[in-house]
């Protein structure tokens, strides 16, 4: 299968810390893939690696069978890269619309949602259309934070943490949300400390332990590797 992400013996350090450790992992075209670890695993440092948001980087990143590890990280979103991070990085004081009119296209390729799609996609948005970033819910704003890269034209999303203390039926809504993006051909990488959320939506799994991958298997292995992730993550 074609590959959207191919990392190859990745390390990244911050400062004098040295965080990735020789991480490899791949991602076909159209996939949904987790990185699943402990806190402190490495797993954000992996999105941010991709993305040049690091320190010192070696090794190889190949976006859509482009090496980007020289890449400073406004070339790196130009392939069609977009990375939501865990804090979301709203402009609260912009309302919703105004947030999403900001993106710049990044992709000669793709072209972004148009804010009528993003708001089929999001209801609660279109809702929220003129309520500052302020007024909106944590939930709402993790919304906002996606919508925003899908305007952007990025086909290759690297989502960090995005279920985290969100409401159950907020964490519903964005799984909803994933589902459909992948119906569209949209390529994921998700960081998730919240097994339930992505056991259902990934087509496959690595696990991330001091800043390798350490164990790799597909949703149809998910069951006999239960007793595994047990002892890795006490799932």
């Amino acid at each position: 299968m074609e590959k959207a992400l191919e990392v190859t013996n990745l390390n990244a350090w911050y400062g004098e810390s040295h965080i990735l450790h020789g991480l490899s992992f791949s991602v076909n075209k159209g996939e949904v893939v987790t990185l699943l670890g402990r806190n402190g695993s490495g797993r954000t440092t992996t999105l941010r690696g991709i993305m040049g948001l690091t320190g010192t980087r070696r090794g190889s990143v190949r976006i859509n069978e482009t090496e980007s590890i020289h890449l400073r990280t406004s070339k790196i979103a130009r392939l069609g890269v977009g990375y939501c991070p865990e804090e979301r990085g709203i402009f609260s004081a912009l309302s919703t619309e105004e947030n999403l009119m900001l993106p710049p296209m990044v992709s000669r390729i793709d072209r972004g949602m148009s804010i009528d799609e993003i708001y089929d996609l999001f209801p609660n948005l279109a809702e929220r259309r003129r309520s500052p970033g302020t007024r909106l819910s944590g939930g709402e704003q993790q919304m906002l934070a996606v919508a925003r890269i899908l305007r952007t034209g990025a086909r290759l999303l690297l989502l960090d943490e995005i279920s985290e203390g969100l409401a159950p039926v907020i964490v519903r809504a964005l799984a909803c949300m994933i589902r459909k993006l992948k119906e569209k051909g949209y390529t994921i990488v998700m960081v998730e400390q919240n097994f339930r959320f992505a056991a259902p939506l990934a087509d496959r799994f690595y696990v991330v332990e001091h800043g390798r991958a350490i164990e790799h298997f597909t949703a149809d292995e998910l069951e006999k590797k239960k007793p595994v992730l047990t002892e890795l993550l006490g799932v």
